[in-house]
């Protein structure tokens, strides 16, 4: 019987290229979007005013200071309006606290929605430094321009020294965060120690005075605050007569990237038994 020649095969269908974490990456971004969104809702959205009270909040703290110092000296250390010096000060200091705060409850926050597989710690962490730092920002603008209309004052602002600073406020807020949300995790403690180690940090890091006020052995130890030097960075934007010369921003990205590192390495490691507490 003749061999009858069989049918060509079909060539194969081409399979669509894939690169290798592309899938993970974008799914982080919608995960890390709808993170935001429920944050947004749960934290702004039930509270009467909403945003307003994040603008509320740094304004009467500001107004506090400016006018309980008002009575006990005659001109702030830079400058003449009380206002604006504590505004340089406060206002990255209040971006790195809440940056810290929000970062290192982030896992016990969304501890519900981490059973999903679809939502990571990287998320959860992610989620709340993003809204934290746009909130954040934005609050900072308009309170400047709020206060630099009331005052009247001309200052030109130096934008790179005022992004820089805050910036770092930001890094330094989420190498903390990440790192307490693993201690705080592994020993609730820690949380209630961190408040009252952290109490002194307020008049510790240069918002209602600058480096030069200090004396010589508070200026040697107070320099290993990485605030202070945040601080002064900040105000050599608000004020051209004020060279913060002590302020080293290589030192706080150093100390920002080794806490972070410390805290996603162990949170990678330490991430589920926290979660299964």
């Amino acid at each position: 019987m003749p061999n009858i020649p069989s049918a060509p095969q079909p060539a194969p269908a081409l399979q669509p290229k894939h690169r290798p974490g592309s899938g993970r990456r974008f799914a982080t971004l919608r995960t890390t979007a709808a993170l935001v969104l429920r944050e947004m809702s749960t934290r702004y959205g039930r509270t009467p005013g909403g945003y307003i009270w994040a603008i509320l909040e740094p304004l009467a703290a500001i107004l506090f200071l400016a006018a309980g110092f008002s009575l006990v000296i005659r001109t702030p250390s830079l400058g003449t309006s009380f206002l604006l010096f504590y505004a340089s000060g406060f206002l990255p200091f209040s971006l790195y606290q809440g940056i810290s705060g929000t970062v290192a409850r982030a896992l016990n926050y969304s501890r519900p929605l981490l059973r999903y597989p679809a939502v990571t710690w990287i998320d959860a962490l992610l989620a709340r430094f993003l809204l934290n730092s746009l909130t954040g920002l934005i609050v900072t603008v308009l309170l400047v321009m709020v206060i630099l209309a009331i005052t009247g004052t001309r200052a030109v602002l130096d934008l790179p020294p005022v992004i820089g600073a805050m910036g770092l406020a930001m890094m330094l807020g989420l190498g903390v965060g990440a790192l307490n949300a693993v201690l705080t995790g592994l020993y609730p403690l820690w949380e209630v120690a961190w408040s009252i180690i952290t109490r002194p940090l307020f008049l510790a890091s240069g918002v209602i005075y600058i480096y030069e006020d200090l004396p010589l052995l508070a200026r040697e130890i107070l320099w290993y605050n990485p605030l202070l030097h945040i601080t002064g960075l900040m105000r050599t934007g608000f004020y051209p007569t004020y060279s913060a010369t002590y302020a080293s921003p290589v030192f706080v990205l150093l100390v920002s990237l080794v806490l972070l590192a410390f805290g996603l390495v162990l949170l990678g490691r330490y991430h589920r038994v926290i979660l299964q507490r």
